[in-house]
This record gives structure tokens, C-alpha cells and sequence, in this order.
């Protein structure tokens, strides 16, 4: 198999034809540093595509900048964004979330493991191998069918608890936490407040966003037990 090249940017090497062949690939030096690589079922889903904005980058760091707070206060374990992989074999899942959550339990009793960087190197580590407790993606145009059918699947196998779904493109704001049920994640339906229960961090949450002085759209976590 010839090595295969993207927009004359990334190189797949020869060779990569399952998950532990693509993990191993992202160990590598050479990996590359910019976009986001995952690996879904047996594909290798990449998406070089800039991250918008308003609606992408700032319900991100919402998210971010509110659970950060309520993880620190209760120190119930860390959160991580962006470019923290996470692996699962079940799942045939490598993937970098927009936000991921490990409780301490979950560390503690073994149901993740993180991966150092290199043999010796306990302090820095690169991946979560196993079953996060919370995953959040938000929907970007490149990545729609991944973002709401492939990942949650993936997710589900992986034996992730709870997985939040975020959509801001559009005039009507998505925000669904989804639990897991017999087959597939389940949407919590909201109260008569909007709120929506999560579980894992045994918290109602409401995504709300309203328009700047400057015309974007700016966004608030609100929560409560």
C-alpha cells in the first residue's frame, strides 16, 4: 500500500490497518501537530478544516472554563480538551474530544489508564486508554455525520457513561446530554427549567447564549444540583 497524502500536508504512512497500528502512529514524533486525526471503526477521519469561532470555539471554552470550576471544587478528578487522545479497544475508537472528563474513581480503579509519553516519563502522559466518565463534542460543518452518529457509537462501545452533544451553527442552539441505555446513548429530556441531568457530575446543566454588543453570539453553562 502506497503511503497516502492529504491536501499535501499529511502523510498516512504505509502499514496503518488498525487501531494499535494507529496509536502507534501517533507516538511518533513525526505525527503530525496540526488538525485533528481519529481514528472511528477502521477509518482514519482526519479534518484540517480551521475551527469557527463563535460557533465552535466559544461554547468550547464555556464548557471548559465552567466544568474546570465545578471538577476543581469538588475535586472530583480532571478534565481535559483539544488535543488529549483518548483510546479505547472495545470502542476501535483513538480520538481527540473537544472536552473529556476522568473522575478519580475511574483512574483509581483502573477503568482508565493514562499513557506516558515515554518509558520513565510517569509525570507527562499523552493518552487516556479506556473509558472516560464524560465526553463533549461540538458539531462543526466538517465533521456533522462523525460528531452525531460515528463518535457516539464509538463512545457507547467504549463504555463512556455520558456523552454531550453541542450544535451552534444554526439559529436554534443545540445542547443534549445523552446517557447510556440498552443499544445507544439515550437525551435526557429537560425540566421545565431547560435543565438537563448529568449523572456523572450529579449537576443539572443548561446551555444558554445570547448576542454581544459587538453581534456574536456569547454563551453560559448555567448548573445546579
Amino acid at each position: 500500500m502506497a503511503t497516502i497524502v492529504f491536501e499535501e500536508s499529511l502523510e498516512i504512512p504505509d502499514g496503518i490497518r488498525t487501531l494499535a497500528d494507529f496509536r502507534r502512529w501517533t507516538y511518533c514524533e513525526d505525527f503530525p501537530e496540526n488538525g485533528r486525526i481519529d481514528y472511528v471503526k477502521g477509518r482514519i477521519e482526519i479534518d484540517m478544516a480551521p475551527e469557527a469561532m463563535y460557533s465552535h470555539g466559544r461554547p468550547k471554552v464555556e464548557l471548559v472554563v465552567v466544568i474546570g470550576q465545578l471538577v476543581k471544587q469538588l475535586s472530583a478528578g480532571d478534565i481535559f480538551t483539544d488535543r488529549m487522545r483518548i483510546s479505547s479497544v472495545p470502542g476501535e475508537v483513538s480520538a481527540e474530544p473537544d472536552l473529556v472528563f476522568i473522575s478519580n474513581d475511574s483512574i483509581e480503579s483502573g477503568r482508565v489508564k493514562l499513557i506516558p509519553k515515554a518509558a520513565g516519563e510517569e509525570e507527562d502522559f499523552i493518552e487516556i486508554e479506556g473509558s472516560p466518565d464524560l465526553i463533549v463534542e461540538v458539531v462543526s460543518d466538517s465533521s456533522v455525520a462523525k460528531d452525531t452518529k460515528r463518535l457516539p457509537k464509538a463512545y457507547f462501545d467504549a463504555g463512556v457513561p455520558e456523552f454531550w452533544l453541542i450544535d451552534a451553527r444554526r439559529q436554534t442552539l443545540l445542547f443534549r446530554i445523552h446517557r447510556r441505555g440498552k443499544t445507544g446513548y439515550v437525551p435526557q429530556r429537560p425540566d421545565r427549567q431547560g435543565y438537563q441531568r448529568s449523572a456523572v457530575l450529579n449537576q443539572r446543566f443548561r446551555l444558554d447564549r445570547h448576542r454581544d454588543s459587538r453581534g456574536h453570539w456569547q454563551y453560559d453553562l448555567l448548573h445546579a444540583e
